[in-house]
C-alpha cells in the first residue's frame, strides 16, 4: 500500500484590509494596528453598529483584464484577485499545468448577496433595463470556484460551499483531501466575502452581533478581551495553492508549511449560540489531529477564531481546554480578527495564511487590543510585540453560524 499523499502550501494571495499579497499581510500584521474605520462604503446611520473593515487599495483592473473585471462582481474580483497573487506567489504558470489535474475550492457566507442588493434597487428605480445583466451570473456563491476555473483553465474538482464563517477554512480541507484523495495534484482554496452593503451589514446589526464602538473603530474588535461587545464586519479574501509534496519539491516550490490535519463537526445546537460546553468544536480538534497522527502536548500555536464576541470567545476557550488539558497554559495562543474585523466565509482562509506565513518566517502575530483579558478566556495569549518562534504544528479554528466548527492543522515546512 502506497504511502498518503502529503499536500503543502506553496502559494498566497490576499485581499485584506491590511494589505494585499503576501508581503501586503505580512507588513499589516508587523504593524499591530487595527484597520478597522467607519464605514464609507454606503451610510451606515441607521444602524447602531457603524464601522468595519474595508479594504482601500484594490483597484479589479490590475489583476484582471478591464472588461473582464466588469463582469464581475466585488465578491468574484476578490476571488480571482487572490488566486492571481497566489498562482504567482507559488511561480506556477497555468497554461503549462495538465488542467484536469488542478481543481478549485472556495468558501463565502454571503457570496454575491451585496451585488443583488445594489441590483434591486436598481430595479426599483429604473424596472428591468437597470439591472446588470450578468445579475444571475454572480448573485449565487458558487460563482467564486466557477471563475476562477474560466479565469485560469481548470478543469479539475470544483466547489464553493457557503458554510457561514468557517466556509473558507472548509474550503482549504476539503482541497486537502482532494489532493490527499488522488483526484488532483494542485488545488487553489480559500474564501471571499464582500458583504458591505446596507441589508447584509443590517441583518448583522439586528442580531445585535455587532460591536457598537463606533467612537473608537480601530479598538473595537477585541478579542478575549472582557470588554468586547461584538465582531466587527469586514469584507476580503484569502486563497492558498495547495501542492502535492514531492510534485512541488521537485519543481523547486516555495514551501509554507505542510497541511496535515482536518476537523469538522456541527454543534446541531443554535443557529447563532455556540454549544456551552464546546465539546463539538474540541471534537473538530481532535479530528484535526488524529488525521494528522499528532499528539496535543506537539501543537505549539493556535490560531483562535476569535470573534470578539461574548460567547464565542469564552467557549472557544473551554474546547482548547478539553483538547489540551494542561498544555493548553503553554500553547502560543492569538486571535488576529483584532487587525482586520470578521470577513465571516473569508476569515478562515485568511488566518490558515496567516499560520502559513507565521511558520516559514517564524513569528507570531499578537491578539490586539488586549487590554483585560476576560477570566474566563485565561489561555497565554500572544501580545505586545508578538513571539518569535516557529512551532512545529499550528492549528486554525474556524467556527459559523449554524454550529459549523472547523479546524486546520500545519506542520512547519
Amino acid at each position: 500500500m502506497s504511502a498518503p499523499r502529503r499536500v503543502v502550501i506553496t502559494g498566497i494571495g490576499a485581499v485584506t484590509p491590511i494589505g494585499l499579497g503576501v508581503e501586503g499581510l505580512w507588513q499589516g500584521l508587523q504593524r499591530r494596528e487595527s484597520a478597522v474605520r467607519c464605514i464609507t462604503r454606503f451610510d451606515a446611520s441607521m444602524f447602531k453598529s457603524r464601522i468595519a473593515g474595508e479594504v482601500d487599495d484594490f483597484w479589479p483592473a490590475d489583476h484582471m483584464e478591464e472588461r473582464r473585471s466588469r463582469r464581475l462582481d466585488r465578491f468574484s474580483q476578490f476571488s480571482v484577485a487572490a488566486t492571481r497573487m497566489a498562482l504567482a506567489d507559488a511561480c506556477l504558470d497555468p497554461a503549462r499545468e495538465d488542467s484536469d489535474r488542478v481543481g478549485a475550492m472556495m468558501g463565502t457566507a454571503l457570496g454575491g448577496v451585496a451585488h443583488g442588493e445594489a441590483q434591486y434597487r436598481n430595479f426599483l428605480q429604473a424596472g428591468p433595463r437597470g439591472v446588470d445583466p450578468a445579475l444571475a451570473l454572480t448573485v449565487f456563491a458558487g460563482a467564486a470556484s466557477c471563475n476562477i476555473a474560466i479565469e485560469f483553465g481548470f478543469t479539475g474538482p470544483n466547489s464553493t460551499n457557503g458554510m457561514s464563517c468557517a466556509s473558507g477554512a472548509i474550503a482549504i480541507g476539503e482541497g486537502f483531501r482532494s489532493i490527499t484523495r488522488g483526484e488532483a495534484d494542485v488545488m487553489v482554496a480559500g474564501g471571499a466575502e464582500a458583504p458591505l452593503a446596507p441589508l447584509c451589514f443590517g441583518a448583522f446589526a439586528i442580531i445585535r452581533a455587532m460591536s457598537t464602538r463606533n467612537e473608537d473603530p480601530a479598538r473595537a474588535s477585541r478579542p478575549f478581551d472582557e470588554g468586547r461587545d461584538g465582531f466587527v464586519m469586514a469584507e476580503g479574501a484569502a486563497v492558498l495553492v495547495l501542492e502535492e509534496r514531492e510534485r512541488a519539491l521537485a519543481r523547486g516550490a516555495p514551501v509554507y508549511a505542510e497541511v496535515c490535519g482536518f476537523g469538522l463537526t456541527n454543534d446541531a445546537y443554535h443557529m447563532t449560540a455556540p454549544r456551552p460546553d464546546g465539546r463539538q468544536a474540541a471534537r473538530a480538534i481532535r479530528n484535526a489531529l488524529t488525521e494528522a497522527r499528532v499528539q496535543p502536548h506537539e501543537v505549539g500555536y493556535v490560531n483562535a477564531h476569535g470573534s470578539s464576541t461574548p460567547l464565542n470567545d469564552s467557549t472557544e476557550t473551554a474546547s482548547v481546554k478539553q483538547v489540551f488539558g494542561e498544555h493548553a497554559y503553554r500553547l502560543a495562543f492569538s486571535g488576529t480578527k483584532g487587525y482586520y474585523g470578521h470577513a465571516l466565509g473569508a476569515s478562515g482562509a485568511i488566518e490558515a495564511a496567516i499560520c502559513a506565513l507565521a511558520s516559514r518566517r517564524g513569528w507570531l502575530p499578537p491578539t490586539i487590543n488586549l487590554d483585560s483579558p476576560d477570566p474566563a478566556c485565561d489561555l497565554a495569549h500572544v501580545t505586545g510585540s508578538g513571539r518569535d518562534l516557529s512551532p512545529e504544528y499550528l492549528l486554525s479554528n474556524s467556527f459559523g453560524f449554524g454550529g459549523i466548527n472547523a479546524a486546520l492543522l500545519f506542520r512547519r515546512g
